[in-house]
């Protein structure tokens, strides 16, 4: 523990404040730029009581000399500015995730370059957290809130909180009411997906096809399934499907493991040997591939996935893979347009209530063209 915060003695000079003595003190206990202190770290070192610490805490963080990053942890705002001009809630899917590491990194930096505060909160792809989350960003009295949470039950939920609280908010790839929809255009980027398992099973198999399997999101609701509907039309587009081919919807809830366990049990029951598999996401889609693997039947799939993540690039990139391609959405660039529309929103400027993001097709023959620099930026190995 570092010792306490030395202060010239001042109790003798009737013209001094011992209030802003105080607040001096609780300013120099952040010894370093970056440092992050505890309210407890904070009482040990200034040895002021801890409700006084908490004040000075809560009035320095409102004039903008402190920065408040979750409960009850505090960063000295080193250059001393005035008040941020709007202060920025952001309620995160999760971190399992690299599409989601990606999307708070993004933020941070364009929240921090455009002087914003950034107040954030980890739904952690739980619905009870998520409702939890939107009520701590309230309690912030942030000005704008970007919500990413994928369980369609609560939106609603959600959505009140925020408008009740007259709080105008943008919700990332799962609609809210009232929100500003930002993200996907789900049925097209399943169109996408769709024809090119098409064109590979043309091709490869001379468009004979025994199975589609369909793995979804079923918590995402009504919207997000529409990439589902997508991929199985695109399909339909690039080849003929007999009216006899099995056409199975799977729920992998957009994780690696329940998508690898519902093909495990699905490939014990089936035994077909021309299969295209269609994943709402990354991990979804080298969950199937891992279970195709470890049966001894990966020669019988051909897989698509959506996100470009990198453990699906990593995938892409191995030789005789049956991960055909994944539909990227450079969630790399989320974080200066959601921080232009926030801007844009609040400064009451017209904003479209719906706004996709650009999307493309990712394959083992473009994937080194598109991403040169996953090796220097050390993309980690796909899931094994």
């Amino acid at each position: 523990m570092r010792g306490h915060v030395a202060m010239k003695p001042a109790r003798q000079n009737r013209y001094v404040v011992k209030s802003v003595i105080h607040a001096s003190e609780v300013l120099c206990a952040f010894q370093s730029p970056g440092e992050v202190l505890g309210l407890r770290e904070v009482v040990e070192r200034t040895r002021l009581s801890k409700g006084m610490c908490f004040r000075f805490l809560y009035t320095l963080h409102e004039c903008g000399f402190v920065e408040k990053l979750g409960e009850n942890r505090y960063r000295r705002s080193w250059e001393m500015h005035p008040k941020r001009q709007f202060r920025i809630g952001y309620a995160s899917q999760g971190q399992d995730s690299s599409f989601g590491r990606v999307v708070l990194d993004g933020l941070i930096g364009a929240a921090q370059n455009a002087g914003m505060e950034l107040i954030v909160a980890d739904n952690r792809y739980d619905a009870k957290i998520a409702l939890r989350s939107a009520d701590y960003l309230i309690r912030e009295r942030v000005d704008l809130a970007i919500e990413f949470q994928t369980d369609d039950s609560v939106a609603v939920a959600i959505a009140s909180k925020y408008m009740e609280a007259g709080i105008p908010f943008i919700a990332i790839d799962i609609p809210h009411p009232g929100a500003t929809y930002f993200g996907a255009n789900n049925y097209y980027a399943g169109l996408m997906a769709g024809r090119q398992l098409g064109r590979w099973a043309k091709k490869n198999w001379d468009g004979l096809v025994d199975e589609i399997l369909l793995l979804e999101i079923a918590r995402a609701g009504s919207i997000p399934r529409s990439r589902v509907r997508g991929m199985l039309e695109g399909i339909k587009e690039t080849i003929r499907i007999p009216d006899q081919t099995p056409i199975v919807t799977l729920d992998g809830d957009g994780q690696f493991k329940t998508a690898q366990d519902v093909i495990r049990k699905h490939l014990r029951s089936s035994k077909t040997k021309r299969v295209l598999v269609g994943a709402a996401n990354d991990p979804s889609a080298i969950g199937a591939l891992r279970a195709f693997q470890e049966a001894g039947r990966a020669a019988h799939c051909s897989i698509v996935g959506h996100n470009a993540e990198p453990e699906a690039r990593t995938e892409l990139r191995e030789p005789q893979t049956r991960l055909v391609g994944s539909v990227a959405f450079f969630p790399d660039k989320y974080g200066e347009e959601l921080i232009r529309i926030a801007v844009d929103i609040l400064s009451h400027k017209p904003v479209p209530p719906v706004l996709f993001v650009k999307n493309r097709m990712i394959t083992p023959e473009n994937v080194d063209h598109l991403y040169p620099n996953d090796e220097l930026l050390g993309v980690a190995s796909a899931q094994v």
